[in-house]
């Protein structure tokens, strides 16, 4: 059955987007490959037609070969780079490859650095991908090979592959799709290592601005989200939930909500209540009409930000609140007490929501003890273990059919709204049942990144070089609450809150400690979640000390990395770029300088800046990125310059706040993002290395919000220790 059918959006007479797009010329652009948008990413298997030297690549008998992407494709182009992985070391002509997403099998697609399971997120797509399909493409070309021989009689070692062709030494040769009519599967696959793979040298694919295979449907308007879910009988549901996150009805009327036409069930679920209707307009209007009496129990609804912010800057001060030791390398505390001098900081950030611009939603219908479900989701195994404990399937009866999704940025790793339609078709069998959230329902019952408190201490001695470092870190926890197990197994460190407090700089002595937090409003993954706000304390207090001891913040950090010369590379191409003591800068401007390594990446970042009506306003970005092995140079750099701006808006502008645990910010007219003219100019230099890839979703953020301050402290003076970024 295929997954994402092409029935129109809309049920009503009026003309849906993806017709007009299509009857507007877009066809031709969405099918520059020869394939439908069915073809590019739907979650299903390759034909039965056709050879399959394993699992991930089945080539067609027309010369069409069909490859697996296990990623989510949320705009970040995993769908293009994962299968370009199986084409380079498998030698395919790419004009004959066709993508599709594989099915959810973490058994045969799982992602190593994810521990097995199917989840994209935190930069590990390509790291953890990398080796594992390139591995796979050789397997199957040493298949393909072996069939060859066999079929001409000749030696394995007297042929060669190239372009979806195996060519004998005296000129012959057997098109793929000419082996796949004869090839019978081996009893065993051919046994490869890292020893077989190409070297960067002899890339074909890798490395080169291969078009993404996603693109030419989103630009025609054929593309299909989980929004766009359509199935015969379809109903949808609109859920309502508490006002403050972790209460549960305690009484419902629904009496008003069923008198609504065109409402066909009211679903009383552990946390809220769903109105299932024939459309959802219906079930929203209808859902506004429930009367509900909520629990007050949370421990939330003590919650003030204003407060909270206090506090957690206090407990980061509080040197005898040790927390859990995060990194300890040699004796920070003994360093620090015998330094010539001492510099301190605190630094605080806020709960920002994501926005995704498609809505949370899902699909579900359920079929005896088996269920089957269509998400734009980030995590197939997160989808999976959300439905098996909250609707109680059986993980081996569960089907997940991960969609296009219009944003992720962390959201949908956790899939609460895939609970919703699985209760609610679990009390409805056989009905499809479609849930959509709607913007206030996202923004209420968001992950939010965690507020945090950070502390730091750097002390210098005679020459002014960092003997010894302390990093102070107070946050709600994110592992803690969403896989407590592994939280519980690394003695309480919370990965991804303290994400980006890794260092590469040339310190020896260096304590980071982790002071967690429990208010029970929910901090959950946000993209560049730790680095976000950790770099920024970290390149901030690094560029206060540089000052404070007459040095170039350029200069005093390259002397940190002399043991890391590609970080200290980034530092010199993008200070070139950006003309660094050199620039002739307009009266009123200033630079600022900031450096990440967060992902295995390495980026420098250099921002011009000035001071209006009191706001820092950014108007160029330059970023020189090393990220090892660049699969797609162009794409680098577009997700470089995406998340540039994505971090602006949160540097200038993105806030949640609480009174008594409830969100006073519930849609965009409350809730500040940056507007088009806030947009700065973006340069982006991409620096490929020899060196396995590191991640890059996420790369352009950390540095970004330092850059400023420090740009900002040039002007005024002024060290700026808060995001959102204060008035000067």
């Amino acid at each position: 059955m295929n997954p994402l059918n092409t029935t129109p959006m809309s049920t009503h007479g009026s003309v849906s987007r993806r017709s007009f797009m299509l009857g507007s010329g877009g066809l031709a652009l969405g099918l520059s490959f020869g394939l439908t948008q069915s073809e590019l990413a739907l979650a299903q298997t390759p034909g039965a037609t056709g050879f399959g030297p394993n699992n991930w690549i089945n080539i067609g008998l027309d010369g069409v070969v069909t490859l697996m992407s296990p990623g989510a494709e949320m705009g970040q182009g995993t769908m293009t780079a994962m299968p370009l992985l199986l084409a380079e070391e498998m030698d395919l002509d790419w004009s004959q490859v066709r993508v599709v997403q594989s099915p959810s099998d973490p058994k045969r697609f799982g992602n190593p650095r994810f521990g097995g399971g199917m989840t994209t997120g935190a930069s590990r797509t390509v790291q953890g991908y990398y080796e594992p399909l390139r591995l796979a493409g050789a397997q199957a070309r040493l298949v393909m090979v072996n069939a060859a021989a066999q079929a001409m009689g000749v030696p394995a070692a007297e042929l060669r592959t190239e372009a979806s062709r195996v060519i004998h030494s005296g000129g012959r040769a057997m098109t793929y799709a000419e082996i796949a009519k004869v090839a019978v599967a081996p009893a065993e696959l051919p046994k490869v290592d890292k020893s077989m793979l190409k070297p960067m040298a002899q890339f074909r694919l890798i490395g080169k601005d291969i078009p993404r295979v996603d693109v030419p449907a989103k630009s025609s308007g054929q593309a299909l989200y989980g929004i766009d879910q359509r199935l015969p009988g379809m109903l949808w549901a609109s859920v309502l939930r508490a006002p403050v996150q972790g209460e549960t009805p305690e009484s419902v009327d629904d009496s008003a909500a069923r008198a609504v036409a065109g409402v066909k069930n009211v679903v009383r679920l552990p946390y809220g209540v769903a109105v299932v209707a024939d459309s959802f307009y219906t079930a929203k209007m209808a859902r506004n009409k429930l009367k509900v009496v909520w629990s007050q129990k949370s421990k939330a609804r003590v919650q003030y930000t204003d407060q909270m912010r206090v506090e957690y800057a206090k407990r980061a001060e509080d040197l005898y609140d040790k927390g859990v030791a995060f990194i300890a390398h040699g004796d920070a505390a003994k360093q620090l007490a015998g330094a010539t001098r001492t510099f301190s900081a605190t630094y605080t950030s806020e709960m920002v929501s994501h926005i995704c611009l498609e809505p949370m939603n899902c699909t579900a219908r359920v079929d005896g003890d088996k269920i089957e479900v269509w998400a734009p989701a980030q995590s197939a195994s997160f989808v999976t273990g959300t439905v098996a404990g909250a609707a109680g399937f059986k993980p081996e009866n569960i089907t997940v059919n991960i969609t296009l999704m219009g944003g992720g940025f962390g959201r949908r790793v956790e899939a609460d709204y895939s609970a919703d339609a699985a209760l609610v078709a679990k009390a409805m069998p056989g009905t499809p049942i479609q849930v959509i959230w709607t913007r206030e329902d996202d923004m209420v019952h968001d992950k939010y990144r965690p507020m945090t408190g950070q502390h730091l201490v750097a002390g210098v001695d005679a020459q002014g070089k960092i003997v010894g470092l302390l990093h102070r870190v107070v946050s709600e926890g994110v592992y803690a609450r969403v896989v407590p197990p592994a939280f519980k197994a690394s003695g309480g460190k919370d990965a991804p809150v303290m994400e980006g407090t890794e260092i590469t700089y040339d310190i020896a002595d260096h304590s980071v400690q982790f002071m967690i937090e429990d208010r029970g409003i929910h901090a959950g993954f946000w993209r560049a979640v730790g680095p976000g706000y950790t770099k920024f304390a970290i390149e901030t207090l690094i560029d206060e000390v540089a000052r404070g001891v007459k040095a170039d913040p350029l200069a005093y950090r390259m002397d940190l990395l002399k043991k890391n010369p590609r970080g200290q590379a980034v530092l010199k191409s993008v200070a070139d770029m950006a003309q660094w003591g050199k620039a002739k800068l307009p009266k009123g401007h200033a630079l600022g300088l900031a450096f990440s390594d967060a992902w295995n990446t390495y980026c420098g970042m250099v921002v011009q800046v000035s001071i209006e009506k009191g706001r820092p306003k950014v108007h160029k970005v330059w970023a020189a990125v090393d990220c090892g092995h660049a699969l797609q140079p162009q794409n680098v750099q577009a997700q470089i310059e995406g998340s540039v701006i994505f971090g602006l808006s949160a540097a200038l502008h993105e806030r949640m706040d609480f009174r008594a645990g409830e969100p006073q910010q519930t849609n965009l007219n409350a809730y500040q993002v940056l507007r088009a003219n806030e947009a700065p100019e973006v340069f982006v230099k991409v620096m490929p290395t020899d060196n396995h890839p590191g991640g890059i979703g996420e790369v352009g953020l950390p540095p970004l919000a330092p850059a400023i301050a420090n740009a900002i402290a040039s002007l005024s003076g002024k060290r700026l220790r808060a995001l959102p970024l204060p008035m000067v």
